[in-house]
């Protein structure tokens, strides 16, 4: 999930992405045709040359994951954190997943791989969130005010992605674990069957599931090569990269999608729910605004007369555009009357299966 940008000179500052990209057609030349440049595009022939790119380490997935160590110690501890919250407000039936499956507030131990399969859930979904604003703020203009350097920010980017697609892992993994934990079949068919309703599309056939499991599951299937990319981007090429990279954003509308409609801690309206929907304000504006004023030249909206031969792609641009404002004014009206789709009562009966009917 790592940010699309590709700056052309002059741009005033040059991301991560651009480092990326140089350093892999750096590799493909030999030292003495490579040539360092300065964020403005042009090198004075009196500034000292900086170190050739086959000096600085190469960012490797190995490394990546080095990298990422703390930051995946600290979505464990948040994860851990989530899950004691929700394992209370089900004994205390404080949640509304008490009012969908109630038997789960009569035994709450005995339903405790449900709860932190939720909790790796709310975990995923606040990191593919960071992931995403983090994306955006590398691929757009840059607040001047944010503390971290773009090399920082651009790690902190990929790390966050892996981690992401790890507790999206996690959360699917812990609940086919819980359908054969209540499985009264024989382990292999128990596993079997646990196996089809989690990870095959169309498996899981009742309820809500039927809906929102495909959908979760779409968005685990799309993390994974979108977030592993990155790291063969000199095999693919840079062109193809970031037109793949464009698609990362479905995997965080898959995953906000998936949780509005499965998870039973915001079926219904309240705070709970009603914050899933302010988390997207923030998105929706980054997103607007990196349309608005992209990092790189040919993404900008320029008068239609200088494209000569390029109509569509102005169009589809300024459709883009269009879009993304509209978004953001339909998130302002959500929150504005409260009409966010949760259910205004409860079920009549949901007391005796997993079915979330």
């Amino acid at each position: 999930m790592q940010p699309n940008t590709d700056r052309t000179a002059p741009d005033p500052e040059p991301t991560a992405g651009d480092a990326a990209e140089a350093e892999a057609q750096a590799q493909a030349q030999t030292p003495a045709a490579r040539v360092p440049q300065q964020s403005g595009g042009d090198t004075p022939a009196s500034a000292p040359a900086p170190a050739p790119a086959s000096a600085r380490p190469r960012v490797t997935l190995r490394s990546d994951l080095r990298a990422g160590v703390l930051d995946g110690a600290v979505a464990l501890v948040i994860t851990a954190a989530i899950f004691v919250l929700l394992y209370a407000r089900i004994r205390s039936r404080a949640s509304s997943t008490a009012t969908v499956m109630p038997f789960m507030a009569d035994d709450p131990g005995g339903f405790w791989m449900y709860f932190l399969s939720q909790a790796f859930g709310w975990s995923a979904l606040l990191w593919a969130w960071v992931t995403v604003v983090l994306g955006l703020l590398l691929s757009g203009p840059r607040p001047a005010w944010l503390p971290m350097s773009v090399p920082r920010l651009e790690r902190l980017h990929r790390t966050t992605s892996l981690n992401t697609i790890s507790l999206i892992a996690a959360h699917a993994l812990l609940f086919a674990a819980e359908l054969i934990n209540h499985d009264t079949d024989a382990w292999y068919a128990a596993a079997w069957t646990a196996f089809v309703e989690s990870f095959v599309p169309g498996g899981y056939a009742s309820g809500t599931g039927r809906i929102a499991i495909p959908i979760g599951q779409a968005a685990l299937y799309l993390a994974i090569p979108l977030g592993l990319l990155f790291y063969i981007r000199h095999r693919i090429g840079p062109t193809t990269w970031r037109v793949l990279h464009r698609f990362v954003i479905a995997v965080y509308i898959l995953s906000v999608w998936h949780t509005l409609l499965y998870g039973t801690n915001v079926w219904y309206d309240g705070w709970f729910r009603t914050s899933i929907w302010l988390l997207q304000l923030p998105i929706a504006a980054l997103f607007l605004l990196r349309l608005l004023r992209p990092a790189r030249r040919s993404q900008r909206l320029t008068a239609p007369s200088a494209h000569p031969g390029s109509q569509a792609g102005w169009t589809l641009r300024l459709t883009g555009r269009i879009l993304a404002g509209a978004t953001l004014a339909i998130l302002l009206a959500v929150l504005a009357t409260g009409r966010d789709g949760g259910r205004a009562e409860p079920p009549a009966d949901t007391s005796s299966t997993h079915n979330h009917d």
